[in-house]
């Protein structure tokens, strides 16, 4: 069973097309503010882009549209480095970074959702480069094959292959019959909940272009700003409130909208992994809040207001920060790296292991230890009223160990820079789990330019791992992925 190499590099154009076509948007921010070297270094960044895309679509022609599982797992890792390849360039060619390297790191940084920036003064930035970055992130959050695959019928392609290899969770739901038109009502979803957030901050008193940056920053899960202090340039709670909603209303299942559209409200809220969502969320922020009063950090309502921000940008892996919680007490930042590990829903724009994947991992050890009392009992594990298959069981419990293993492996990777433990292990975790937020060296004011070049790739790599939830990245390090059978 060989690779269908013709269509994958059909498919692998189409996303150059889809990249390219995307960098409109910023070619237009640049012309409405005046800044015609931006403006010019995306107009050289589209034509290369499209140039690339189009030529291969051109060139490359296959009478078998038919994909694999190993077709869509190899389209699936390589459309995101190749996404990233081609994102670099407004950022290299602009001339605001001059190493591609760290270019490529803001690529992949966007695209992948993370947030983490080897750029000191944000601020300082063009506008047109500010909206990219941002926009990136809005691209990258649904995902660039799903949006792929809502075109796909086009090139005569079906895309559940590419569905299960860029979303391989525990639960994939289709909405429709077809996967394409899953992934169009995913995408209406999405822009509706956009359109909505623009607005609401708008009347925040945001213009449009910051409206549009935070908007895509929280929709989409990255936490990127145009303002090098974040959220609380606005000092608002206004504006803070609308950015949480938004982040947790993008880490829930965006499934279970489309159940809200069909009226099925019991099946919204009786969502198991919603609820423990949720729960985790609100009961983390109590424990911060109380913690910070008791501790005399902040008074209680300024307690009340910095946990309930900063708890849901770690969960959500939105990554905003409103204060410097590097100097909270050591209780708070625990259990914010913890929530850095869990994320947000299934099937949403959030990172990290999944609520989903925790509730079976936890109800997994519940039965285990059930079983040494009840040997002969046949328990199985159940989210809601439904059983999860053994299958699914299994695969889940390989993915938390892989986490961990990668997780481990990485520190010691990245601990060759030499710097401590905490601003090592957070770097790691920030992305392996997409979230961008970091401690130690890593805190509000700091950023990923402390690590080495090589250390910044490989943490590129990271990224990429974790926003494919690491098993598209690994099989491709597989002989056996690569042997024809």
């Amino acid at each position: 069973m060989s690779f269908n190499y013709k269509a994958v590099i059909r498919i692998l154009g189409f996303i150059s097309v889809i990249i390219g076509a995307s960098m409109a948007f910023s070619l237009f921010v640049a012309l409405i503010y005046g800044e015609m070297e931006t403006a010019i270094a995306f107009l050289k960044s589209m034509i290369i882009t499209l140039s690339a895309g189009g030529l291969t679509l051109f060139f490359v022609r296959t009478d078998s549209t038919v994909l694999k599982i190993r077709d869509g797992y190899l389209i699936a890792a390589l459309c995101w480095f190749i996404a990233s390849a081609f994102g670099a360039l407004p950022y290299m060619l602009s001339g605001v970074i001059t190493s591609y390297a760290d270019a490529y790191f803001e690529s992949v940084s966007g695209f992948t959702t993370t947030g983490a920036t080897v750029v000191g003064d944000l601020s300082a930035l063009p506008k047109a480069i500010q909206f990219w970055r941002s926009f990136s992130h809005w691209l990258g959050a649904m995902g660039i094959l799903i949006l792929a695959i809502s075109l796909l019928p086009a090139l005569g392609i079906s895309g559940m292959r590419l569905a299960r290899a860029e979303a391989p969770g525990p639960a994939i739901e289709k909405m429709s019959t077809r996967i394409s038109d899953s992934a169009r009502k995913l995408y209406t979803i999405y822009i509706s909940l956009t359109l909505i957030e623009v607005v609401l901050l708008m009347l925040g008193g945001l213009n449009l272009f910051d409206a549009l940056i935070h908007t895509f920053g929280s929709i989409g899960s990255g936490g990127i700003s145009n303002y090098s202090d974040g959220i609380s340039h606005f000092n608002s709670f206004y504006v803070e409130f609308i950015v949480i909603f938004f982040s947790v209303a993008a880490s829930v299942n965006f499934v279970q909208y489309n159940h809200l559209l069909q009226r099925k409200w019991k099946e919204f809220f009786k969502d198991e992994e919603l609820r423990v969502f949720l729960t985790i969320l609100v009961g983390s922020f109590i424990l911060i809040a109380l913690n910070l009063w008791a501790t005399g950090t902040y008074g209680p309502v300024l307690s009340a207001r910095k946990a309930a921000f900063q708890a849901t940008a770690f969960m959500t892996t939105s990554g905003y920060s409103i204060g410097d919680y590097t100097i909270w007490p050591s209780f708070s930042q625990t259990i914010l790296f913890c929530l850095m590990l869990i994320g947000g829903c299934s099937a949403s724009t959030a990172g990290s292991m999944k609520v989903l994947r925790v509730m079976i991992l936890f109800k997994l050890i519940v039965r285990g230890m059930y079983k040494r009392l009840h040997p002969n009992a046949v328990v199985p594990v159940k989210i809601g009223s439904r059983i999860i298959s053994a299958e699914t069981v299994s695969m889940v419990s390989s993915f938390a160990i892989l986490y961990f293993t990668i997780f481990v492996f990485s520190s010691l990777i990245v601990s060759l820079d030499n710097n401590d433990l905490l601003t090592t292990i957070s770097a790691v975790a920030g992305s392996l789990s997409n979230t961008g937020l970091g401690m130690g060296l890593l805190g509000p004011d700091g950023n990923f330019a402390v690590f080495s070049v090589p250390t910044r790739l490989y943490l590129s790599v990271l990224m990429i791992a974790g926003r494919l939830e690491l098993f598209a990245i690994i099989l491709l390090l597989t002989p056996s992925f690569w042997k024809a059978r």
